[in-house]
């Protein structure tokens, strides 16, 4: 099982972690988060990261999803990043974590690629064609 770690500002992973095991339907295991304020200093804040990544790797690596590309949580989850152990993606939002969730039994390549694509085919415009297909 892969594990997942999300880091985003405030207390959007809170939100998004109780969110998905709502969706889910149960509380997700090897789930977890870091919260990022205005007053962290990344390099303070790493150490905690590191020690996140090694309590949630069961030995198939780890998924981090951060909230802002080039913000500090990225820029902290893009330093966890290592081929085949630590994969990191940004823009986090509810389908990406649900997609991840659901794949997290694959490859870390393979729920990374699918927590992507949730992630993108996740945001859509709601207009008259989308509520007539409903």
């Amino acid at each position: 099982m892969i594990g997942i770690l999300i880091i985003s500002h405030g207390n959007l992973g809170d939100s998004l972690i109780h969110c998905a095991n709502h969706v889910m339907g149960t509380k997700s295991q090897h789930l977890m988060q870091l919260s990022i304020s205005i007053h962290d200093d990344p390099d303070v804040v790493m150490p905690k990261a590191l020690e996140l990544v090694g309590q949630l790797d069961c030995g198939n690596g780890v998924l981090v999803l951060s909230d802002i590309c080039g913000a500090t949580p990225c820029n902290i989850a893009s330093r966890l990043v290592n081929p085949g152990r630590v994969e990191c993606l940004a823009g986090v939002n509810l389908p990406m974590l649900v997609r991840a969730l659901t794949y997290r039994n694959e490859s870390l390549a393979v729920a990374g690629d699918k927590a992507l694509t949730g992630g993108r085919e996740g945001v859509i415009r709601i207009d008259s064609r989308l509520h007539n297909a409903i």
